[in-house]
């Protein structure tokens, strides 16, 4: 499961950048076509945060859709699944938006 690993990495960023405050919220935003599980980082972020400063915060997390481009026929679309094909058909596609994970804020009591 590396998406412990990536929340440990969130953990670890946010109390390098905020090493003496205490944080009570961050907020990921976790692209569609990011590769990381959502509900996995809620599960792993507990565990993450025991003895830092973002222990017992609260952890919000926003899951933009991907947005793909087809370069056969041109079409811009949301695609259905990790396995993005254009409603055409081809699997010839650059993904223009959705891959990101991304510290969107932290919040500091």
């Amino acid at each position: 499961m590396h998406e412990l690993a990536i929340t440990e990495g969130v953990v670890e960023a946010v109390t390098e950048r905020l090493p003496d405050a205490r944080i009570t919220c961050v907020r990921l935003d976790i692209g569609a076509m990011s590769g990381v599980v959502a509900d996995s980082v809620r599960f792993c972020f507990g565990l993450a945060t025991e003895g830092t400063n973002l222990e017992g915060a609260r952890l919000e997390i926003s899951e933009p859709a991907a947005l793909c481009r087809c370069r056969t026929c041109g079409d811009v679309f949301e695609p259905d699944g990790p396995i993005a094909l254009c409603p055409c058909g081809s699997a010839d596609i650059s993904v223009l938006s959705g891959q990101d994970l991304k510290i969107i804020s932290v919040q500091v009591a």
